[in-house]
């Protein structure tokens, strides 16, 4: 293990071979700990088991971190060609249980073991290929291939760390115990915990656009907090700490629990933490691959419900005010133990970065300044539901990672665990769970008589985002009628009132079109490659509003609020299923359809010829196909030999109809002429663009 440990690399200093072997080997390193992790489980059988049923199987996340590298490289057009595209497409998706998830097991063809390790083995050699051949240039931001290359790296090392836990949830008969690392050996009686005062300061919370160190983009931006005087707890809540929580009854008194958390409780019907385990012995606690008696010493991992439960209890029992820190106050201690950035420590100062342990340690281990543990042995939860900051800005090649955690339902977790490593050891880092979730995480509680403080992010300000709701459901605002409502229009004269039909929108956008549809039909399924397009309707169904920013002119902008209710739109929202999913790469259960709409699509794929000679398999006999385009092909998203028409052949000028006709004639018949729709994009109060789109209607032979 010793041999695998590293830090996160400076992407600003050096000189580009040096730099480029640093990558090189970091990505060696990574790749080799990952697969150690795995070498816990007893036999490949195991890995189709899974460690949480909000989860995957384990063998999703043995073959996802390997298709997160190339779905980004190809999606970056690092490399040019996909090694496995129904692998690419099954790995894809699956970190957090969101609504657009799918976790159903039926609806996977998971594949053999070796096979997905085959598939690692090509996919190391891909990566390594690109690591050596291609040109670096420091110093390494956002658009730079060797960003890509990271972002894979680090990825990999957050699931080195969430695997772990999924692992430490599998029964202990499928698991080999002693093959990663060592664990701590020692355990005690808990320490007695005290406060210590830690004064107020205005703490600037954010990562500087040019940081050295790479950064998920939800770290970047810039928002100032004043945070008022506290007292913290000088040691992470142990596990004997916690006992008292529990042997005062405190699981069963719904007073101590927030709302969620009582519902939590009682769905779970939990008496203790996750991981504890009692018998006639009295308690004993399950880490990765084994079972232990209880340290009582050791931090107790709970999760947020459980760890706001304990605080409100010790509030009502002492007549303080006691809370979990929300962000800025977990700056501010980080700022009172004058820790240094991961870059610059000798030996890490806790239990982090694997460098000690492979579990926990006693919460008395690691000074840091007056306080023990501030960073590392487990996460601790806060107060704070994330959001972006000020400037936050999305990252084009991975646009989901944060947006659908910006939901108010997403606590911030603060200062890395004893696997923590990579960006997650770093200052800036800023990963967050849903509230009833468990990682390796616990709480360190403070008590403060000031108001908590939240930051409300509730508008979309994403501009892009933006634009699509406004052009979606900014009827309020504007004379002429949008675009979703015509194809609306279009879809319904075909459907001549018949309700029953299952219909497949390939480009939800914002989601109007599903919604006006779904007026008329049970059975509606829209799917869209971008999840912070998706997030929105989602929204619009789980809590009927929805809220974006719209350019007026310079700096200046309106608010604008959407409400289910005012579209008489609130009874269709259940027949509607909103999913992520990539229109070049479907998986095989988006089939069976009566009609399938493309609605300003085709001009956004990289092979609509590929496309529309496939598309056919998703339709039902007698099917309807509707095309909707601009046949805009921009030469840097569709390479010219993808391109249906717009070209001469042979001297003689084809037309995109005639191309797309050329394809489709095999399997289709068209309906109809062409229809020409009008398109009005509203970017900001003076300006407006038009685009006009060719329909046309196919039904399948």
């Amino acid at each position: 293990m010793n041999n695998l440990i590293t830090k996160t690399i400076d992407l600003r200093s050096g000189n580009p071979e040096s730099k480029k072997q640093e990558i090189r080997d970091y990505f060696l390193k990574t790749w080799a700990i990952d697969e150690l992790l795995y070498t816990q489980l007893k036999s490949d059988e195991v890995f189709y088991h899974r460690g949480d049923p909000l989860r995957h199987i384990i063998l999703f996340y043995l073959g996802h971190t390997a298709v997160f590298f190339i779905n980004k490289l190809y999606l970056a057009r690092i490399i040019d060609k996909r090694i496995n595209p129904k692998f690419e497409s099954i790995f894809a998706i699956g970190v957090d249980e969101m609504s657009w998830d799918d976790l159903d097991n039926n609806h996977y063809d998971w594949p053999p073991v070796p096979e997905v390790r085959a598939y690692r083995d090509e996919a190391k050699r891909v990566i390594l290929n690109v690591i050596d051949h291609t040109s670096l240039e420091l110093p390494i931001g956002w658009n730079n291939p060797f960003w890509m290359i990271m972002m894979g790296i680090e990825h990999e090392r957050i699931h080195l760390e969430t695997s772990s836990v999924l692992i430490r949830q599998l029964p202990l008969d499928l698991l080999n115990k002693g093959l990663f690392g060592t664990r701590c050996p020692d355990a005690g009686p808990a320490p007695e915990n005290s406060l210590i005062p830690v004064s107020g300061a205005s703490m600037n919370l954010g990562k500087p656009a040019d940081h050295p160190l790479y950064g998920w983009d939800n770290e970047y931006g810039s928002f100032m907090e004043e945070v008022s005087d506290f007292a913290a707890a000088k040691f992470l809540t142990s596990n004997g700490e916690y006992l008292a929580f529990i042997e005062d009854d405190g699981y069963h008194i719904k007073e101590y629990w927030t709302e969620e958390g009582w519902n939590w409780r009682n769905f779970k019907q939990a008496e203790m933490p996750l991981f504890w385990r009692r018998d006639e012995k009295g308690y004993r606690l399950r880490l990765v691959a084994e079972e232990i008696e209880m340290p009582w010493n050791w931090p107790v991992e709970v999760n947020y419900l459980e760890a706001k439960a304990f605080c409100n209890w010790k509030s009502a029992k002492t007549g303080n005010v006691f809370r979990l820190p929300t962000e800025a106050e977990w700056y501010r201690l980080h700022e009172v133990a004058q820790l240094q950035e991961v870059t610059e420590w000798k030996k890490a100062p806790g239990n982090i970065n694997l460098e000690y342990f492979t579990s926990p340690c006693p919460v008395d281990r690691f000074a840091q300044g007056n306080f023990f543990d501030v960073i590392g042995n487990v996460w601790q939860w806060t107060e704070t539901p994330i959001t972006g900051y000020p400037g936050f800005k999305v990252h084009p090649m991975y646009d989901d990672f944060s947006t659908p955690t910006f939901d108010g339902k997403h606590n911030l977790i603060k200062g890395g665990s004893w696997i923590s490593t990579g960006n997650e050891a770093t200052i800036h880092s800023r990963y967050a769970f849903r509230r009833h979730f468990y990682q390796h995480a616990g709480f360190r509680y403070i008590q403060s008589d000031a108001p908590l403080k939240i930051q409300q992010a509730d508008y979309e300000t994403d501009g892009e985002v933006a634009l699509s709701c406004e052009e979606n459901w900014g009827d309020a605002y504007t004379t002429e009628r949008a675009f979703p409502l015509l194809m609306a229009d279009v879809v319904r004269n075909l459907l001549q009132g018949n309700t029953d039909k299952r219909i497949l929108d390939m480009n939800a956008d914002t989601g109007r079109l599903a919604f006006e549809l779904a007026r008329n039909c049970k059975n509606v399924t829209a799917l869209d490659f971008t999840a912070r397009m998706i997030r929105m309707p989602i929204q619009l169904q789980e809590q009927g509003y929805m809220r974006y920013t719209m350019k007026d002119e310079g700096e200046l902008v309106f608010y604008r609020d959407v409400v289910l209710e005012d579209f008489d739109l609130t009874a269709a929202k259940d027949r509607i299923l909103f999913m992520q999913a990539d229109a070049m790469n479907l998986k095989p259960i988006y089939t069976g359809y009566d009609l399938i709409v493309v609605p300003a699509l085709l001009e956004e794929l990289s092979d609509p010829v590929l496309f529309l000679s496939q598309i056919h398999t998703r339709l039902n006999n007698d099917g309807l196909l509707v095309l909707a385009s601009d046949y805009e092909w921009n030469p840097h998203t569709t390479k010219r030999e993808n391109w249906p028409g717009g070209f001469k052949e042979d001297g003689e000028p084809v037309t995109s109809l005639e191309g797309i006709t050329k394809i489709l004639e095999p399997n289709f018949n068209r309906v109809g002429d062409p229809l020409e729709l009008k398109r009005t994009r509203k970017k900001s109060s003076r300006l407006t663009t038009l685009q006009i789109l060719q329909v046309t209607v196919w039904k399948k032979k």
